[in-house]
This record gives C-alpha cells, sequence and structure tokens, in this order.
C-alpha cells in the first residue's frame, strides 16, 4: 500500500530520542509522503532538516498555528509572508482558531487565520485548517474569504455530520486521523454518508494516537489503523482505502 499521511509534525522534539526509526517503522508500513505544517518560527529549521534527511518523503507546510498566535503574532506572520515568499511549501498551515486553550485572543486568532487565508489563495495551496471548538467562528472566517481560490482540509475533523457538509461546501477534505477509531470519537456514526473522496487520512503525530494507542505518543506508521477502520465503514478493502486517500491527497496538494 501507498499510504499518505497529510498531518504529521514529525520534527516534533517528543521524536528526538528515536526520529529515524520512527521514520523507518511508517516507511515499513507503506508511508510514504508525510505533509508537514508548521506550528510557529521556533520549529523552522527542525523542518527544514527533516525534509533535508528524507527529501523524497517529506512536504513542508508553512503556517502560524492558532494556539501559538501570541503577542508577537504580527513579527510571527512577517516571517510566515517571508518564508513563503522566498521557498517551496506545499500548503499554508496549519492554520486556524482554537478557543479551547485560550479565548482572550479569538480577535487575534481571527485576524492571523484571515490574513494566512489570503496568503494561500494568492499562492494557490491548500490551507490546512486547525479547529477546536471553534466551528462557527472559523466558518465566519471562511464565509469572509471564500472564492474559487479557496481550497485544502479542515484537520483532524472531530464536528458533527452538519458541520462537515458545511466544511465540504467550502471546497475542503475532512482529515480524519485516530479519533474515528475512539469509542466516543462520533464521527464514525456518520462517516460514511460522506463520499470518500472528500477524506485524507492524517496521523497529526505525535498526537491523537489511534485506539490501541490512545494516549501514548503517536506515530505515522499507525496509520494502518486508521485505513482498517475506514475499511470497515466503506466496505472497501484496505488498499482501496489507502489508494483513495492518497489520491485525494494528490488533489489538495497537486503532488
Amino acid at each position: 500500500m501507498l499510504i499518505t499521511d497529510t498531518h504529521a509534525h514529525i520534527y516534533s522534539e517528543l521524536f528526538d530520542n528515536d526520529r529515524n526509526d520512527m521514520m523507518q517503522r511508517a516507511l515499513n508500513a507503506g508511508v510514504k509522503r508525510f505533509f508537514v505544517p508548521a506550528i510557529d518560527s521556533s520549529y523552522t529549521q527542525a523542518m527544514f532538516d527533516i525534509e533535508n534527511q528524507f527529501p523524497e518523503n517529506v512536504f513542508l507546510m508553512m503556517g502560524l498555528h492558532p494556539t501559538h498566535v501570541k503577542e508577537n503574532y504580527q513579527e510571527e506572520l512577517a516571517l510566515v509572508k517571508k518564508w513563503l515568499d522566498s521557498r517551496k511549501f506545499y500548503g499554508v498551515g496549519e492554520i486556524g482558531i482554537d478557543l479551547y486553550w485560550d479565548k482572550s485572543r479569538l480577535q487575534q486568532q481571527q485576524d492571523a487565520f484571515k490574513q494566512q487565508l489570503e496568503w494561500a489563495k494568492e499562492k494557490e495551496f491548500p490551507a490546512i485548517i486547525h479547529i477546536r471548538d471553534s466551528f462557527d467562528e472559523v466558518f465566519e472566517v471562511l464565509d469572509d474569504v471564500r472564492d474559487e481560490r479557496l481550497f485544502g482540509i479542515f484537520h483532524c475533523f472531530t464536528g458533527t455530520f452538519e458541520q462537515a457538509k458545511k466544511a465540504l461546501s467550502y471546497n475542503m477534505k475532512l482529515g480524519i486521523g485516530g479519533v474515528v477509531t475512539f469509542k466516543n470519537g462520533k464521527i464514525d456514526q456518520f462517516l460514511n454518508e460522506i463520499p470518500i473522496q472528500e477524506l485524507v487520512i492524517e496521523s497529526d503525530a505525535p498526537y491523537l494516537a489511534p485506539a490501541p494507542h490512545r494516549g501514548k505518543r503517536n506515530e505515522s506508521s499507525y496509520l494502518p489503523l486508521i485505513i482498517s477502520k475506514l475499511a470497515k465503514l466503506y466496505q472497501l478493502t484496505e488498499n482501496e482505502i489507502a489508494t483513495i486517500t492518497t489520491n485525494n491527497s494528490r488533489d489538495v496538494f497537486r503532488i
């Protein structure tokens, strides 16, 4: 199987002690394409390092994560724009709104999100959107900026069926990760009502490990567990799920 991980923080310090082994396990499991989102400028060099180490497999994105929208967010956004203008990337992300940890910076998060969406449209890049406790706020921003150039992925989708349909209306695909394997994840109750052509798979490593690894460090080699769950939901083979979701990722990232 050729598996594509559309969202993995493989540069995370949580992999510092065994990164090469972690990557080899993923490659052995069939994961050959890793799309790597940014967090903030403190991780930029680590991203470049992992790209240099695995140039045939790693595809970088650039953006400012909503939980890292701090007092200096304008400076961080200037660095995002500088990098987007100066080298090759494959998406703008991860960006969005997160109200789980801190509601006090909603306005700043909205500002950063909107600006980065505009850059994604200008560059004709997919927008990789992070949502946590913020569907209404994210939809409000998307309504302001939507046009035919807007497309991307709703990363780690955990919403309702109605929110899924709304997300798809923005020319987005749904990023499906470990939550689909959770007993209380809920999305497995309706996901097969969404066409499989609208889904991509992701690890979000090192976060959100699928069952039976829930609560532990996640890694891309666990993606076959997500594929197995989707195969049951859609009554397809695991190879068909891997092939279709990889082709869907090609539609998004154009590679």
